[in-house]
């Protein structure tokens, strides 16, 4: 029953207890545990993951610097993820940050729907590669499991098209762990979604902070897009 899980997260709330206070201190220490399960998560994920980030973010600001832009996707929550991508590279909110090119596969509700009904859902984010990619750009992929069809179509749709290609998955990585197809992957070591999606919103918002210093030791600003 739905309610089972819910219990199982937080068993405190079903406990019958009578103490308010006791009740408010395993909320306190339930949510102590979650938090320093996410920082020590990031730590870990930066502490591996520093050089291929750096290096990452290099290949990125050399393709805005040659007029690239970004395409990102994801599925559920992952969806909101490359929304939110887009977002932080089309709006950095000032500071001196520059503005670039991005496009979220996931925000066309009406292309998203008929591909889903006249082809397949495993084309969403492919065919919409193949109509707005082009030799250079960068398609950044977004999938707790590292196993979702589309996400996975998309990277061979944008590896043969000359795109950079950029990853972000958990667990062990899934299946983008095993394709040939992604050229920078950034693989969250958890098996709680929850956790995993955190780490993951730290990965590309560092991708994106680094992206900006290696475009201005580039030193050339980059066209509004390809």
């Amino acid at each position: 029953m739905a309610g089972d899980g819910v219990e199982s997260l937080y068993p405190f709330l079903y406990a019958g207890q009578a103490d308010l206070d006791a009740v408010l201190e395993e909320v306190r220490r339930s949510t102590a545990e979650k938090a320093a399960e996410a920082v020590a998560l990031r730590a870990t994920v930066a502490e591996r993951e520093a050089d291929r980030l750096a290096a990452c973010a290099g290949a990125m600001a050399r393709s805005f610097a040659g007029g690239g832009k970004l395409l990102a996707f994801g599925n559920g929550g992952s969806s909101t993820d490359a929304q939110d991508v887009v977002t932080t590279f089309m709006h950095p909110g000032g500071g001196g940050a520059r503005p670039l090119p991005a496009i979220s596969l996931t925000s066309d509700v009406a292309v998203v729907t008929a591909l889903s009904n006249d082809v397949g859902f495993e084309v969403v984010f492919a065919r919409q590669v193949a109509a707005w990619g082009r030799p250079g750009d960068v398609a950044m992929g977004l999938s707790t499991s590292g196993g979702s069809a589309n996400v996975l179509r998309a990277f061979e749709e944008a590896s043969r098209r000359g795109l950079l290609t950029v990853g972000l998955a958990g667990y062990d990585g899934g299946k983008m762990a095993e394709a040939d197809t992604i050229d920078h992957l950034f693989v969250v070591p958890s098996s709680s979604v929850h956790r995993i999606q955190e780490a993951q919103t730290t990965v590309y918002h560092v991708l994106w902070e680094l992206t900006q210093q290696a475009l201005t030791e580039i030193g050339d600003q980059p066209s509004s897009g390809g």
